[in-house]
């Protein structure tokens, strides 16, 4: 059983904490070294090894494999380009943090006392590496079927919504690939007006391939009425796929 020593007060409630997670770990000390972050192993004189960089690492690992293990199972028909942008919308820095938040994994760590008085509870680098060595430190523990269930658990819920997201702001490359993809060439966006005072013009574009317009959109820029036109094309062409 592999043991770490801890200087100082355990976090509080760990068991708590492993029912947000949802894992009870079989040895604790995986979890407890996953919350010492490096400025309090320094402060403590330790190791490095004795942080939680390492499951960081690991982590960092499992969650692409699990994630994309689980994007691969829940959307079959999918295309490899947006599995990828989804994974990564997934397990960016920002969306871990905002994972690690809810979780309230701030109050659990361990930080040097200079990055505790700067707020490093409520930084987005700290949580979101600190929720990677969880993950990493669940793997260590249970193998990849409780690093899996824990993905299931608390990434699956995030599934729809990070695809929307990614589906209306990289609708561009998204159309572009797909036409590319299947014709080997790429849509032609048009200007097709604009209304409204100088300062609050409303444009409107659309998409078209070959001369047929797959798509409009209107918004206060041309870029993003680009981006409606082609989340609007790539619902079209998803249905007439479905309907052949």
């Amino acid at each position: 059983m592999t043991t770490y020593t801890l200087a100082t007060t355990p976090p509080p409630d760990l068991h708590l904490l492993e029912e947000s997670l949802g894992y009870h770990f079989r040895d604790r000390a995986h979890l407890q070294k996953a919350l010492i972050h490096s400025s309090h192993a320094f402060e403590q004189g330790r190791q490095t090894q004795k942080d939680n960089e390492t499951l960081e690492f690991l982590g960092d690992a499992v969650l692409d494999l699990t994630v994309g293990h689980a994007l691969f199972r829940h959307f079959p028909e999918m295309r490899e380009g947006d599995l990828t942008r989804l994974r990564a919308a997934l397990v960016n820095e920002r969306h871990l943090a905002r994972m690690a938040r809810d979780l309230e994994l701030g109050r659990y760590l361990l930080l040097g006392k200079g990055e505790d008085t700067n707020l490093g509870r409520e930084k987005a680098s700290i949580l979101s590496c600190a929720l990677e060595a969880v993950a990493g430190a669940i793997f260590l523990d249970g193998g990849y079927p409780a690093a899996a269930e824990f993905v299931e658990r608390h990434f699956y819920p995030w599934f729809d919504d990070r695809q929307q997201t990614m589906f209306l702001a990289d609708a561009k490359s998204s159309l572009q690939e797909l036409l590319q993809e299947r014709f080997n060439e790429g849509p032609r966006y048009v200007l097709e007006g604009d209304e409204g005072p100088d300062h609050s013009k409303i444009f409107h574009v659309s998409v078209r391939f070959r001369e047929e317009i797959l798509g409009q959109g209107s918004a206060r820029s041309k870029k993003e009425a680009e981006q409606e036109a082609a989340a609007m094309a790539l619902k079209n062409l998803a249905g007439s796929q479905a309907g052949q």
